[in-house]
């Protein structure tokens, strides 16, 4: 029996102090359980998301640099260590091996990954199959490559998170050739609802079986660099029989899972019971209270402030933040959350609602065409979780900017001829005082643009926009308002009640005309069948209307695909101006991490001329 270890680690782009104290602290946390073998996750010296930085001489000299505070720790056990290596001016992506204080070599990473949110072919060079070299006086003369090792009898190499998505070119191929008994894989795999299941079936399950070894993944953790959430999912298989995975998620910097594997007799290897929960609802709100708390304490800022309208969007932000309040004090304790954020314990007191009240700032801004109905739902849900709230009108703004513009044209404005531009300037004129107050509690201020939005352009920019986090960018509008449903029961958030009963609108016509989000686009479940089809899948018009064809009538469809492609094509430029938002789903719609498209098009006008 040897007990093998993964390690997730909460990390931020080269912040030396806290990358190396989190490993150590990693690597102690091994030894008291004595783990002879430990994976620590990718990258995870510098950080995943040091971005263009990896192109630079310095941040892998200075990896290197500090990679030398860690053989010392490493007194009987053999330890894993991700790091850029820069080798006559090309960055590889390394995994870095030290064994009883010594450094055994640097296994470098020879698939990068390219599409969705990955660029990786920007900053590394992909290392080739089979080949070692010498890293050279810097580096202490370490061999570099396609390696393999040998510790406590134990053969062992590695595939490096893309490394094990491949179907050809897998390292996993050639390292079963050579007789390896282990095979380690430390990633920095993004966060994705179900993603982990499919982790654990393609890469570890399938991946044992197929090597014929014990395969240990390691991810890392939190929100590391404002964009990308890692699960800190450890998992740990042989032979095709999953053995052990931990609870994702965690607001602790540092996790270790262990496992005593048996190599001669693996019937004899006793699996390890998960605590892990992977119900997508669940999940997702896990995700989001780990990214919310990741993002304030290490963006310094001192709570959030939202513009809280009674919908569905902003509630949804405001019960995230309750959820993070109450899962990470439930996790890691008042005390260390209190510090973490700068609050006072003895204030807090225990009270979840009095962390939320010093964390979240809600307004609700109206106007003569908001209804008392939505003020009351944003009431009751600021008051159910904690959060201070403020309610005010804007129409005194409204009327003084309209009527500058009136006597500018020279006539009066109205409905009839002007209804977007008076629609867009009450959105518009919440967007000041908003920021002033997110100013002056030095707060991030949350704007609350959702994907199904994000696709068509139903925002307003500068207005229901602004905003430095846009935290549920990432989440299609059906799935919200489901979301919504499901906390209200699952989570007894009976503020959300009200809010459950209102039919989605933006509230900017005259309430006479009785305006809702579905009239001025499409129903959102057709909204999102198109999106995946067009967005994720990829489809011409022609190819979505084929696939959605036999569940709608014929004109209806064409005209909800002619109005997606014309109104997405149309608003790049909103999509390239979105707040920075996390990515939580299998596509999103924000040009930086997911999804380029020219601001500037034909609009697909031959192609939806074949819809006719």
């Amino acid at each position: 029996m040897i007990r093998i270890a993964g390690a997730t680690v909460n990390q931020i782009p080269f912040d030396w102090k806290n990358n190396v104290d989190n490993i150590v602290s990693a690597i102690r946390e091994a030894r008291n359980q004595n783990v002879k073998i430990l994976c620590l996750p990718e990258l995870c010296l510098t950080g995943y998301g040091c971005e263009d930085l990896f192109l630079s001489d310095w941040l892998s000299e200075k990896a290197w640099h500090h990679l030398q505070a860690i053989p010392e720790h490493c007194d009987g056990i053999t330890v894993s260590v991700g790091l850029p290596v820069r080798i006559d001016g090309i960055t590889y992506n390394g995994a870095c091996v030290i064994s009883n204080k010594k450094i055994l070599g640097v296994t470098l990473k020879q698939n990068l990954a390219k599409d969705g949110v990955h660029y990786e072919t920007r900053w590394f060079e992909a290392w080739p199959a089979t080949q070692v070299t010498d890293l050279g006086t810097a580096y202490q003369h370490v061999q570099a490559g396609d390696l393999t090792y040998e510790v406590e009898g134990i053969r062992f190499g590695f595939e490096i998170c893309e490394d094990a998505w491949r179907q050809t070119n897998r390292p996993g191929y050639r390292l079963c050739e050579r007789g390896v008994d282990l095979i380690m894989n430390p990633s920095a795999s993004h966060f994705a609802m179900s993603k982990s299941e499919l982790r654990e079936k393609v890469v570890v399950i399938d991946g044992s079986a197929k090597f014929n070894c014990v395969y240990v993944f390691t991810n890392l953790l939190g929100n590391e660099a404002g964009r990308m959430i890692y699960d800190g999912d450890i998992i740990i298989g042989q032979r095709g029989r999953l053995l052990a995975v931990n609870r994702r998620l965690s607001f602790k910097k540092v996790n270790v899972l262990a496992c005593d594997i048996d190599f001669r007799e693996p019937g004899n290897t006793r699996p390890v019971k998960s605590l892990d929960n992977k119900e997508k609802n669940e999940e997702l709100a896990q995700a989001v209270s780990l990214a919310l708390y990741d993002y304030l304490r290490k963006s310094k800022a001192k709570g959030f402030v939202l513009s809280l309208s009674g919908g569905a969007d902003s509630s949804l932000c405001a019960v995230l933040v309750a959820e993070m309040v109450k899962r990470a004090s439930a996790e890691i304790g008042w005390k260390d959350f209190c510090a973490s954020l700068g609050l006072d314990e003895k204030e807090i007191n225990g009270s979840w609602q009095r962390a939320v009240n010093k964390l979240l700032t809600c307004a609700y801004q109206g106007t003569r065409n908001s209804s008392e109905t939505t003020l009351e739902a944003a009431r009751s849900l600021a008051g159910s979780i904690g959060a201070e709230f403020h309610a005010w009108t804007i129409d005194e703004e409204v009327t003084s900017y309209t009527a500058k513009i009136e006597k500018a044209a020279g006539r009066k404005l109205s409905w009839e001829t002007d209804d977007i531009a008076l629609q867009n300037i009450q959105a518009r004129t919440r967007s000041p005082i908003i920021w002033m107050l997110a100013n002056i509690k030095r707060a991030v201020l949350l704007t609350t643009s959702n994907r199904s939005e994000g696709d068509v352009g139903y925002a307003t920019m500068d207005g229901d926009t602004s905003g430095s986090l846009a935290p549920i960018a990432g989440l299609s509008k059906t799935f919200i308002l489901q979301w919504l449903r499901w906390a209200e029961k699952n989570l007894a958030h009976t503020g959300l009640h009200a809010v459950n009963n209102l039919q989605p609108t933006a509230e900017l016509r005259p309430l006479e005309r009785n305006q809702t989000d579905e009239a001025d686009l499409m129903p959102y479940a057709v909204l999102e069948e198109i999106e995946r089809h067009a967005i994720l899948n990829r489809k011409s018009p022609l190819q979505v209307y084929e696939a959605m064809k036999d569940h709608y009538d014929a004109g209806q469809l064409k005209a909800y695909i002619k109005k997606f492609f014309r109104l997405w094509s149309a608003n790049q430029w909103k999509r390239e101006r979105l707040a920075p938002s996390f990515h939580l789903d299998d596509l999103n719609v924000d040009p930086r991490t997911w999804c380029r498209f020219p601001i500037l098009s034909s609009a697909f006008a031959e192609e939806l001329e074949a819809l006719e």
